[in-house]
């Protein structure tokens, strides 16, 4: 299994239009961050978890030769509005891509995209998409996909578990049934916005750490980075199993693992 991210950014994206801080104007490229997702490839598979704002340039950046499915975390509009870009797609594929969300993220969705499912504009004006409910754990083409139901604030939202590999945007508690459903996992993806002040929807850096240690994954990537983190100079501060994730990181996950 490979995992890419294509975007490691919080909702703003880094550079923040506007902004002309030590981080926004950086020469180093692990500073500038797209909108958070992953493209992974497993089974001879290929799907994304969110379609966000900036996917065709990610797609772009970091192609795959088609797309199986998507996975949702929640409706937020840094991670759900890039959702035309799977169209390209639908033309070369000739087929109904398959989609995969909680109930109240898939209603959302369904009220966000509704010309998709309208009965007017036929043809290739419209992705062609097969939406599905989960609550609980799944097998799609060959892969089994554990929902990892995590708290966004008031909102139950979803991480994802693919065997070894674990990905929670946007939280700020993780229960504890959930704390078990990652029990053994390798490596994963977590959020952790800033090193402060506190925020009601995501980890602080050192909340996340917290949480990190609870999971206990052989290494953590930080993932949903504001334009407070410079790089270099962050991640060396972390813990030796801590990591912040950046635009264009691939991790290759072997059958041992």
């Amino acid at each position: 299994m490979i995992v890419t991210f294509l975007g490691s950014g919080t909702s703003t994206g880094v550079p923040v239009v506007g902004c002309r801080c030590g981080v926004c104007t950086s020469g180093d490229p692990r500073n500038q961050r797209l909108r958070q997702s992953v493209k992974i490839e497993a089974n001879g598979k290929y799907f994304l978890i969110d379609t966000t704002p900036d996917l065709r340039a990610q797609l772009l950046r970091d192609p795959i030769p088609r797309l199986d499915f998507v996975l949702f975390t929640h409706s937020h509009s840094d991670h759900l509005m890039g959702l035309d870009d799977i169209r390209p797609f639908n033309f070369r594929q000739r087929e109904t891509i398959h989609a995969f969300a909680n109930a109240p993220t898939a209603k959302a969705i369904r009220r966000a995209f509704s010309y998709i499912w309208n009965d007017t504009q036929i043809g290739g004006g419209k992705p062609q998409l097969d939406l599905h409910e989960v609550d609980g754990a799944f097998r799609h083409d060959g892969i089994d996909i554990t929902p990892l139901p995590v708290c966004h604030g008031d909102w139950t939202i979803l991480g994802f578990r693919i065997g070894p590999f674990a990905y929670i945007t946007d939280t700020n508690g993780i229960p504890e049934r959930t704390v078990e459903l990652l029990r053994g996992v390798d490596t994963l993806a977590l959020d952790g916005l800033r090193p402060s002040p506190p925020h009601p929807t995501h980890f602080t850096i050192s909340e996340a750490i917290e949480a990190a240690d609870r999971i206990a994954a052989r290494i953590t990537y930080l993932i949903h980075l504001t334009h407070d983190i410079d790089h270099a100079a962050f991640e060396a501060t972390l813990p030796a199993n801590v990591r912040l994730a950046y635009d264009g990181l691939r991790l290759e996950f072997n059958d041992e693992r």
